[in-house]
């Protein structure tokens, strides 16, 4: 045992391109493949846990209360299917403001007695339950700052009450911004305002065709129109997994890439080894070693740096890993998230056992090797192939050199297959991420709808209560804000000036999902604004919309149908006619005409503006001549858009930037393997190609000619390949954040790009050439033709 282990650290340490080679192969598949497991099976882990020990609500349902008894909606809870039921609750919706601050955001009030049991057990992080009229528990995320003690005031409802924030909670589906108890709530609710809400709970709501079955279900019976809103557990399940399932795809495409290549490369350095060491596999077998010692020698020469690739791939997975899932134990109180015990067995059992059976496959000839064969083969090569090639060469107006180099893959056509398929992979790793850096570009831009050529931000909040800030007549006192009227009259006024237009942005809810929804009002034609069209059209008057692809999935609505915005001083119910690409807010955002809430926020004043400049006209001379007319008002314009950048997206791009240079490594070092095991067979006809007169600069032409062939193919076939894989996972990303998208954000491979791209493989051969090409260059005529 002590000898082959002898023979074992004799090979891995002789053989350091191969010990290299076969690491960093391995390190690659285990840490993309650490990556895309964890996520996959901590995704929805912290909400899964959260749901079942808060029995979460399959089902809540907004009735209206002019439409439906509490008594009627009470029955319900006996529908077919249904395992258990809470309410009904009163609701309203209200603008509260916390210790005199200005107006705030709409939040959803809803009145329990308490926290529950059976159904949606309200999770209490602090304080305690509001026991009387006065007090409130305000949702960890709710649109104000969750603190105990907060005076918060509720303007509009009859005696404008004032509540007190005792007690801070969590409903893992959402189903409240606050609570209160039911007496307060006919203090909160308008005349005429306010609802119900149910909440169900079915004995089987696995799929969204059976939470539908449900929702009818209680449903049935009721008046026309008396459901206002639902909002199932999938849902919510789904937009807890977003953050995560968003990288599964794409980590999971890499893994996939360097588990194959790390089969096909640990395969051709073995088999490799295993030809080039024939005359050593003799020796020691003349010197007793067996055919099953044999093999496992090369296995374990394989094995050895496998397992320490593998060692510094699960490193590496666990440290890309800490910032994908961080945030997402947060959101539901969840310890802190880690890798998978199991997925660290899954993975490394797997890669070296992948390992271990390709090195016996191509090691197992080395065991039937007879002994005498071996011993008279050695390291002669054969000398039958590539022999028309050559012919054909030498016809071709080439230099010598360059012709030896080019018929070189004729002679040796399973090596240069290995090396093809080495820099093949390489070239699809590096076309899929050069298409999904330029589609999440895209994205970006569809994001910050950054094509004006200038932009006059809307001005900063004044956050605080009134009176607080600087004293008079210290020369910073807050500026009241500019009336857009007044900015738009200067753009107007400004020589230079193409199209233009005016963004407002307030918020509302909508019936069923307790999110805020970002009202974002037009005054002028912003469709040339970069905004993304996935279906349907921009809206052309007031009273039309358009919404992000989660809207309509968490409204359950579609292009065509209407939807109503609360939370305003009166509803406003525009209708659907567009699907547009935008993931702000987690796509929960309504774009329309101004006009549309003219009468339910006449008071907006926050607005930033959007400019085209007209054609020849410089941007610096138009921003500097219109700064000078928008000094009185107290605001600035800027060349370029409002840009929005991503974390999401940086992460994304850095870890398939990281990745990728990984597998490019992988393929050049398996490049110069194959090379370098190819001069050292052909060292002694080197020497006599020096001996009659070729240059060391001829010799490192011929090496790298000899892949040129190789690359080239390879290139030309992995950009196809790198292209299709693009195409299926990056719309596979975006159906993880609910997103659907347009040609232009898939559609990113221009002509110059690809044959750019298939030169990559060229040069990612020639990369791998290059060492052993200056070896051959280098080496010394005598010593050449002195080697056996």
């Amino acid at each position: 045992m002590s000898a082959l282990g002898g023979v074992v650290r004799s090979g891995v340490r002789r053989r350091r391109v191969r010990t290299l080679v076969i690491g960093l192969a391995t390190m690659t598949a285990v840490a993309a493949s650490v990556l895309g497991g964890s996520l996959l099976v901590v995704s929805g882990a912290p909400f899964q846990d959260a749901f079942a020990r808060q029995h979460g609500a399959h089902l809540s349902v907004e009735f209206d209360a002019d439409r439906v008894g509490a008594g009627r909606l009470a029955r319900s809870a006996g529908a077919a299917g249904v395992s258990g039921a809470a309410g009904p609750f009163r609701t309203a919706t209200v603008a509260p403001r916390a210790d005199g601050s200005g107006p705030g955001w709409p939040m959803t009030v809803v009145g329990r007695p308490d926290p529950g049991r059976d159904v949606d057990a309200v999770a209490l992080l602090d304080g305690r339950w509001p026991a009387r009229p006065g007090e409130i528990a305000l949702a960890a995320d709710s649109p104000l700052l969750p603190v105990l003690g907060l005076r918060i005031d509720v303007p509009g409802p009859p005696g404008a009450p004032a509540l007190t924030v005792v007690g801070v909670a969590r409903s893992v589906t959402g189903t409240a911004d606050a609570w209160v108890v039911p007496e307060q709530m006919p203090a909160l609710t308008a005349p005429g305002g306010g609802g119900y809400q149910m909440l169900y709970r079915f004995a089987d709501a696995s799929t969204a065709e059976r939470v539908a079955a449900g929702a009818a279900a209680v449903t049935a019976g009721l008046p026309a129109g008396a459901a206002v809103g639902e909002q199932s557990w999938l849902t919510v399940a789904s937009n807890a997994e977003r953050d995560t399932a968003v990288y599964v795809p794409f980590l999971l495409a890499f893994g996939v890439l360097g588990l194959v290549m790390s089969v096909l490369v640990v395969g051709n350095v073995v088999a490799s080894a295993v030809g080039l060491g024939t005359r050593r596999i003799g020796v020691l077998k003349a010197v007793g070693f067996t055919p099953a010692q044999v093999v496992r020698a090369h296995v374990a020469q394989a094995l050895v740096p496998a397992a320490a690739g593998t060692v510094a791939g699960l490193l590496a997975g666990h440290l890309l890993a800490l910032p994908v899932l961080a945030e997402t134990g947060e959101v539901y109180g969840t310890s802190s998230l880690a890798v998978a015990p199991w997925v660290d067995v899954a993975v490394t059992g797997g890669v070296l056992g992948l390992v271990a059976a390709t090195a016996w496959a191509s090691a197992w000839r080395a065991g039937r090797l007879r002994t005498v064969d071996a011993l008279a083969v050695g390291r002669a090569v054969p000398s039958g192939q590539g022999r028309r090639a050559a012919r054909l060469a030498a016809r071709l107006p080439l230099p010598q050199p360059v012709a030896l180099g080019l018929v070189r893959p004729f002679a040796r056509p399973v090596r240069a297959l290995a090396m093809g398929t080495a820099v093949l992979f390489g070239a699809v790793a590096v076309t899929f991420t050069v298409g999904m850096s330029a589609s999440l570009g895209e994205v970006m831009r569809a994001k910050a709808h950054d094509v004006a050529d200038v932009s006059v931000p809307e001005p900063p909040p004044a956050f605080g209560p009134p009176g607080a800030g600087p004293p008079p007549g210290s020369g910073a006192e807050r500026r009241p804000p500019a009336e857009p009227a007044a900015v738009t009259a200067a753009i107007e006024a400004t020589a230079g000036t193409g199209r233009h237009y005016s963004a407002t942005t307030v918020r509302a809810t909508v019936s069923g999902p307790t999110d805020l929804v970002d009202v974002v009002a037009f005054t002028g034609d912003a469709s040339w604004g970069g905004y993304a069209m996935v279906a349907g059209r921009w809206f052309a008057q007031p009273g039309e919309a358009v919404v992000p692809t989660p809207f309509l999935a968490a409204t359950g609505t579609r292009v065509g149908d209407r939807v109503t915005l609360n939370g305003l001083a009166e509803p406003v119910t525009v209708r659907i006619v567009g699907e547009v690409l935008d993931p702000r807010n987690d796509g929960m955002q309504v774009f329309t005409d101004l006009a549309s809430l003219a009468s339910a926020r006449p008071d907006m004043t926050s607005t930033s503006h959007h400019i085209a400049v007209a054609a020849g006209t410089g941007v610096p001379d138009y921003v500097e001549a219109l700064n000078g007319a928008l000094a009185p008002l107290g605001v600035t314009a800027r060349a370029g858009g409002l840009r929005s950048g991503s974390d999401m997206v940086v992460t994304l791009d850095a870890l398939a930037g990281f990745l990728t240079l990984l597998l490019v490594a992988v393929a050049a070092l398996g490049v110069l393997n194959g090379v370098l095991l190819d001069t050292r067979e052909r060292v002694r006809e080197i020497g006599v190609h020096k001996a009659l007169g070729m240059t060391p600069r001829q010799t490192v032409a011929m090496v790298l000619t000899s892949v040129v062939v190789t690359g080239a193919v390879a290139g030309a076939l992995g950009v196809p390949l790198g292209v299709a894989l693009h195409g299926r996972v990056v719309p596979a990303m975006a159906d993880g954040v609910g997103l659907r998208l347009p040609a232009s954000v898939t559609d990113v491979y221009g002509a110059g790009a690809l044959v750019a791209l298939a030169l990559g493989g060229l040069l990612i051969a020639l990369l791998g050439a290059l060492l052993p090409a200056g070896w051959a260059a280098g080496t010394r005529t005598a010593t050449a033709l002195r080697t056996e």
